[in-house]
């Protein structure tokens, strides 16, 4: 499965509830680094997750923080560190689409 494949699911998720793409590429840029235009080719050249998440060379350090459960397992236990981010990314779209406090989400 490869990142660009869920991106129109998570933009249509978050704005749903009135939030904006700008917020949703906001996150994804905290999150791994990407700016404007590395997230634009990356969804371009479709990559998998593997490489999606490999690809940039800041990934945030306050990734850490993000320490609640996604459906009852915690960040912790997860042993791939792939899956780890993948499931980084999911909790703060979830918190996105919940309408938490955008500087709370970015752990600010």
């Amino acid at each position: 499965m490869n990142f660009a494949s869920i991106y129109p699911h998570n933009v249509s998720k978050v704005e749903k509830i009135d939030r904006s793409k700008a917020q949703l590429d906001e996150i994804i840029a905290w999150l791994t680094g990407y700016d404007a235009t590395g997230l634009e080719k990356a969804l371009y050249d479709e990559r998998d997750f593997e490489a999606f998440f490999a690809e940039p060379s800041q990934m945030n350090r306050k990734r850490d923080l993000i320490k609640e459960a996604v459906c009852g397992v915690r960040d912790m236990e997860i042993e791939d560190p792939l899956m780890r981010e993948i499931r980084n990314l999911d909790r703060l779209l979830d918190e996105l689409a919940l309408g938490k406090n955008f500087n709370n989400i970015l752990r600010g």
